[in-house]
Order: structure tokens, then sequence, then C-alpha cells
């Protein structure tokens, strides 16, 4: 087994869950390479000096140094946004493997230069949609496309949260269209994901995505937002289903509702990420009386699972997901072939169904794709 050397950029919440699963991974799987954690960058050199020492890189510098580094191999960049692209373009133009966290870009044109110079490259790249790694949402994509659900006629996904709930609450750089896309592409853009994982292409869509607080606090005063608190979708998958797609960060009390259903003629599947070790399936002919849902449990019969745990019931958590993703990365590091992770040209379609969605928000009508 040889070393790898990981760079990894930001120590916000998600550069601690990417250092985590670093680590996790190692010690949980056998794999073809073993992480060894080289650097660690940051906009704040105290902070980054901090957060090496205590998560175990060799060193920290600054985020150009770091992609210069011939002893970082990978890098994963957990940045703002609006950062995403200028250092995985970078990254790539050095020959390195990236790990980017969603949404890929803030934009469909520097998505697509990060896609291009991803090919180019001819380097393993993902993009963190970790959520997709849960073993009960491959047990349901296999339920349904099994047939076990008979043909699909809908779904509803929805993703909301709660953390710009309060009207009150400081602008941020979420708020700024060049740096962020709104609700629709800090969570959208997960459900988006989650629809293609489980039902394939979108055909087309209609859009409504809304501003409900358009000043927020700031500096003493107030500041405009620019960019959605709330969208609504139609969909027409290219299978024929049908479906809807809300998001908000608006929504009091939840905290983290990515939740689906699906429905066919014979049964619906029913999923909700602040339960992700169940699945709710109700199916067609149970006796009059009987009728009703039942609850699938997460265990060691699914692939994974047993990895972090012997016994069912006893729960995965957000980090688990995490290590999984970073678990397929490794793999593909490794020269394995691994298709369950989420690389730069799966990620431009989701943001190429999040530019759809504005332009027929903003023009008023359905879009094809």
């Amino acid at each position: 087994m040889r070393d790898i050397g990981i760079g990894l950029i930001g120590t916000g919440f998600m550069g601690h869950a990417h250092a985590q699963a670093f680590h996790h991974a190692a010690s949980s799987f056998s794999l073809p390479v073993r992480p060894r954690l080289v650097a660690l960058a940051d906009a704040d050199p105290e902070r980054a000096a901090r957060c090496a020492d205590a998560w175990g890189f060799v060193r920290s510098c600054d985020w150009e140094r770091l992609i210069a580094d011939p002893q970082v191999e990978l890098v994963a960049i957990t940045t703002p946004n609006l950062l995403h692209a200028p250092m995985a373009l970078a990254a790539l133009a050095a020959g390195k493997a990236v790990y980017c966290e969603k949404p890929l870009a803030v934009s469909l044109e520097e998505a697509t230069r990060m896609r291009d110079a991803a090919r180019q490259a001819g380097v393993v790249n993902r993009v963190g949609y970790n959520y997709l790694q849960n073993p009960m949402l491959k047990q349901a994509r296999e339920l349904i496309q099994s047939g076990e659900l008979g043909e699909i006629v809908s779904f509803s996904g929805e993703f909301s949260e709660d953390f710009m709930g309060d009207p009150q609450g400081p602008f941020t750089w979420r708020c700024e269209t060049r740096q962020a896309g709104g609700a629709l592409a800090d969570l959208g853009s997960h459900i988006l994901s989650l629809a293609r994982f489980l039902l394939g292409p979108v055909a087309a869509l209609c859009a409504d995505l809304h501003t409900a607080h358009g000043q927020r606090p700031h500096q003493g005063g107030t500041r405009t937002v620019e960019i959605d608190d709330q969208a609504h979708l139609l969909l027409r998958f290219a299978n024929g289903a049908r479906g809807t797609l809300t998001t908000s960060w608006l929504k009091h009390g939840r905290k983290n509702r990515l939740a689906f259903e699906v429905c066919g003629t014979r049964g619906t599947l029913s999923f909700d990420q602040e339960r992700l070790n169940e699945l709710r399936l109700y199916q067609v002919g149970d006796r009059p009386g009987l009728a009703g849902f039942r609850t699938l449990l997460a265990g060691p019969h699914l692939p994974d699972y047993a990895a972090f745990c012997p016994a069912p019931g006893h729960q995965l958590g957000y980090n688990e997901l995490k290590t999984l993703e970073v678990r397929s990365l490794l793999e593909a590091l490794g020269g394995n072939p691994d298709h369950t992770g989420v690389d730069f040209q799966e990620a431009w379609e989701v943001e190429r169904l999040a530019q759809a969605a504005r332009q027929s928000a903003q023009e008023e009508r359905w879009v094809r794709l």
C-alpha cells in the first residue's frame, strides 16, 4: 500500500468533516492507497496552524503553496463557493486530483470550465454529494430499478433547513449572487442530485424562485439580498414520471430534511435524512385492515454499513457517509474502478438543472433540458 498526499483547503465544518473522513476511511476499510495528511490551508494562517496540529496534518500554508507542493497529490476544497473554481482549476492545471465540495461552482459557465479541465487533466475528480453514499438510498434505488414499486409515476422531493429563517439574521456571503446561488444551489443541489440518482435524467422543468427576506442587517444598516430563499420546481423525467421539488432555508424546525417520496403502480417509497437509517415502504396487495407503510431499518445486510457496526438499528451518521465518499475517492485514486462517487461531469449535470431552474423562473416558462 502506498501513501497518497492530501492537501485540504478550508477549516470550517466541511474541512473538519473531510479531515475526519480521511482518518476514518483508512481505519475502516482495506484500501489500495493510504491517505497521508500533508498540508492544510485556510484564509486565517493562525487557525490553519492550530487545525493542522489538531487534525494530524504535517504542516499548514496558503492554498497556492499547498497546490504547488509536490507531496500533495489530491487537493480537497471546502471553501465558500466562490473559490471552488479558481482553486480547482489551479489544482487541475498542476495535474492534481481534486475533491471539491458542492455546488461545483457559482455559475454553469464556471462549472463547464471545471468539468472540461478535469477531462483534459485526466485525473480523478469528485464532488461532495455524500448523502448519496447512504446504504439506504442505494437500497431505495435498487427497489426502484428492480420494479418492486412497479412503473414509477411520481417523485416528490424536499430539502429544507432553518438556518436562514430569522429575518434579522445577518447578511452573509451566502446572500450574494457572485459568491453563492441561494437555497437552490446550497440545498437544492442535493435534492436535484438525489432525483437524478433515483429516477435518472430530467427532461424538462418549470420553476419559481422566491426571496422572502429582501433586506438583512449588515454593518449597522441593511443590505439587499440577491439570491433566493426558497425554490419550487415541477419536473418531467425522461422516463415519463412527473415530479415536484422544493427547497428552503427558512423552514423553522427543519434541520436536515432531505426527503423524498417515490410512487409507482405497485407501491410507494419514502425517506427523510433526519431519519437516515430508515426507509418507509408501502406495497399494494396487503390484506384489508393490514395495509400500511412498513419501516425498513439499516443494518449489516446492506453494503458498507457493516464496516462501521455489526448490528442492525445502531445507526450510521453524517460523518460515516462522508467516510464512505472518501473511501470511494481513495479506491479510484488507487486505480480500482469505482462509480459510486459524484464526479465533475455528474456535478455539472446538477448545475445545468439549477441553471435551467433560474432561467425558467426568470422567463416564467417550462425549460427543456
